[in-house]
């Protein structure tokens, strides 16, 4: 049976109840079909002319490529960053039940 292609999304969040605040609002509206904190990471970045170091939770969506323009005009709306990070990362193989199950929670109800 095809699936949808798959798509592994990256972000990140300044703390805990930031990530599950936004992965539940992602999960509400069927843009991802889960999402895995990360929490622990450093990351140091240069932004408005300096050197940041923050301690952040990375964020793992799994979502699918036809759900990556909305889910980029909803992290527009409520991500808690000025500047969000979103990468996402095409899934070029994987068990086909598991990427036929993000199909299926990332479909529009």
């Amino acid at each position: 049976m095809p699936h949808p292609e798959a798509l592994v999304v990256l972000t990140t969040v300044s703390s805990d109840e930031d990530a599950v605040t936004l992965i539940r609002a992602l999960l509400d509206r069927r843009l991802v079909a889960c999402g895995t904190m990360l929490p622990g990471a450093r990351s140091l970045y240069r932004w408005e002319g300096k050197v940041a170091d923050e301690h952040e939770v990375v964020v793992v969506l799994k979502t699918r490529a036809d759900r990556l323009a909305e889910l980029e005009q909803t992290f527009a709306e409520i991500h808690p960053y000025k500047l969000p990070e979103l990468l996402a990362l095409p899934v070029t193989t994987g068990l086909d039940r598991y990427l036929a199950w993000i199909g299926q929670e990332t479909s529009p109800a």
